[in-house]
């Protein structure tokens, strides 16, 4: 084997690469939304960090990637994308290699630009099924490096029942899709949050009851009794374990709590949640020393202890902490307290999941954000627990496949700042949409109860401008008449990788790369007095560029400080330019027919 051979995927025309031309975005004003916050104000250094920060484009959204790679590139924290799945009818022409080779094509340039706008601690999730989960996969492994996956997450994404209807399909029915989650740089990254399901705390003590599981958690502490210090000893540390008498304990079950208030028993683990406990024998060194302590006194502990002391570890580490044990066996008392929390009024217990999703609310998707989006609508509880995950309030997030926009409202409403581009009129008529509900506070779907969302915010709508270079009638290359100075000088930036940002008061900075080097696009014919003009206005240590579409061929070398360049000409190997979309004819999302198995 070649030394410099390494372990890929090949396809037909994989190496057919495309020189993207770096389109500028242009607000539609007319199109772009914000509206002032009421309670969800999150803002740092009182500046609210959700509002026009945030990005909604339309068009390819290869074209997007490369015109946000410049003053994006490694600041994404999160990437969400949920590509079109290749199913076979995604294409107008259908043939198994083909088909396998043209959607890998589709994908490699835009995991590439994705790439480089994640930042080093960031990470992608891409959701797809299994027509292409393996390809896709060793691709990326291949763009983002094997040492940077981190899980493939499979999603129980749909509920099967009833039989198959005849036998005729003989595959099993699809009910699961697959999460691919990377990183940039695995040594920087590091999960935010871990993932959890969550259940109603009555209704999974209900599910236990039917199913004859054991549930623990049925005693209630209704009062701990007298509190009568007994004696001391110490942890390993030579710190003071204090240890008390609890005299005239009462303890009855939940059942008899709520016979006794005359509530219901769930209204009775609501009321008594912070006193219900089980006991356990833990594995800890405190509970043999305080055991040890007793017997050396001689007392037998038939009723209940309290001990207090000042833990060196754990989620109670420098805090003066209380425990209590019951009976002869010194059981300790563990508190349902400690393993529920309360969201939106419901106490739930959560529980940590794995590599498996299953407990996604399905219920009522289609209506989710009040916009109808058949087969490609993403649940927002899906969402939510990517974002959570993987991000902190103020953190970037972007989807690519924006389509009906479930991860920009999900983002919006867990203020973090987004980007959405969506190739497809449901930029216009759905995504658009959405996103007004969300801000104005009249979307009640998907997570709003969760967080708490009342609205506020806001994003700016763009579209890719127009190709800079194109051909006159008579097949000469020209600067594209629907660009105005502005425009053209921040798109000449753009390709040149400056950073377009007019000086007011000194006319050739428009752009810069630095502090010291800048960028000048002029229409004008250039000629020695006019750069005799600007010479005179530099510092020693600047440097300029000075795009223009003439100038005198005698004063290139005269200004050591100075480079002349002029267009289209010092454009045209730079990329492709007229090229409006390299989606391949692909349909996003994916339409199938009322018999076809595949639920997108």
């Amino acid at each position: 084997m070649a030394k410099n051979q390494k372990l890929e995927l090949n396809w037909y025309n994989k190496n057919k690469s495309h020189k993207i031309e770096p389109r500028i975005l242009i607000e539609n004003p007319d199109l772009s939304y914000e509206k002032e916050f009421e309670s969800n104000l999150f803002t740092i250094n009182d500046k609210n960090i959700v509002s026009g920060n945030n990005l909604l484009i339309h068009g390819d959204n290869l074209l997007a990637l490369k015109a946000l790679e410049h003053e994006y590139a490694n600041k994404i924290k999160s990437i969400y994308i949920d590509p079109p799945y290749n199913t076979g009818t995604a294409f107008d022409r259908y043939d198994d290699n083909l088909e396998h080779s043209t959607w890998l094509s589709l994908m490699k340039p835009r995991l590439e630009s994705l790439r480089k706008l994640l930042k080093e601690d960031g990470i992608i999730f891409i959701q797809i099924d299994d027509n292409e989960q393996a390809y896709l996969k060793v691709l990326m492994d291949e763009i983002f490096g094997r040492a940077n996956f981190l899980n493939m997450i499979t999603v129980k994404m749909k509920n099967i029942a009833g039989a198959s209807g005849g036998g005729e399909d003989k595959r099993l029915k699809k009910n699961v899709e697959y999460i691919l989650a990377y990183t940039k740089n695995y040594q920087e990254y590091s999960w935010i949050n871990n993932a959890y399901s969550y259940t109603e705390l009555y209704e999974l003590v209900t599910n236990y009851k039917e199913e004859g599981i054991s549930w623990k958690y049925t005693s209630v502490m209704y009062d701990a009794g007298e509190k009568e210090y007994f004696c001391s000893t110490i942890d390993g540390g030579g710190s003071e374990i204090k240890i008390y008498k609890r005299n005239n304990p009462q303890f009855m079950s939940v059942k008899q709590a709520a016979i006794k208030d005359g509530i219901s028993e769930k209204e009775a683990y609501y009321k008594y949640i912070d006193l219900i406990h089980t006991t356990a024998m833990p594995q800890s060194s405190i509970r043999p020393r305080v055991m040890d302590k007793l017997a050396e006194l001689n007392y037998i502990n038939n009723g209940l202890i309290s001990i207090e002391y000042t833990p060196v570890s754990g989620k109670n580490k420098g805090e003066n902490y209380e425990q209590f044990y019951k009976g002869n066996k010194y059981r300790l008392i563990t508190w349902l307290k400690d393993v529920v929390e309360t969201r939106n009024q419901e106490i739930v217990k959560k529980d940590l999941q794995g590599t498996y999703w299953d407990g996604i609310n399905l219920n009522n998707l289609t209506k989710e954000g009040n916009v109808l989006f058949a087969n490609g609508k993403k649940p927002e509880a899906l969402i939510h627990r990517i974002i959570d995950m993987s991000t902190n309030p103020g953190d970037w997030v972007l989807d690519s496949f924006l389509g009906s926009g479930t991860t920009a409202a999900v983002a919006h409403k867990m203020n973090r700042k987004w980007i959405g581009i969506e190739m497809g009129t449901q930029a216009y008529d759905v995504a658009k949409i959405r996103l007004d509900r969300v801000i104005e506070g009249n979307d009640d779907g998907g997570i709003t109860e969760i967080v708490d969302w009342k609205g506020g915010g806001g994003y700016k709508f763009y579209e890719l401008a127009p190709t800079l270079i194109k051909e006159d009638n008579f097949g000469q290359t020209i600067i594209n008449p629907e660009y105005n100075a502005e425009m053209l000088s921040a798109a000449v930036s753009k390709h040149e990788g400056y950073t377009y940002n007019p000086d007011s008061q000194i006319f050739w900075k428009q752009a810069s790369n630095d502090n010291k080097s800048y960028l000048y696009v002029t229409t004008k014919h250039v000629n020695r007095d006019y750069l005799v003009s600007i010479n005179s206005e530099m510092k020693e240590d600047e440097y300029l560029i000075i795009v223009c579409k003439s100038y005198d061929s005698n004063i290139t070398s005269e200004f050591r400080n100075i480079e002349i360049k002029k267009i289209p000409q010092s454009l045209l190997n730079n990329c492709e330019f007229g090229v409006e979309n390299y989606n391949l004819n692909i349909i996003h999302p994916p339409v199938y027919e009322e018999e076809d198995e595949i639920d997108d």
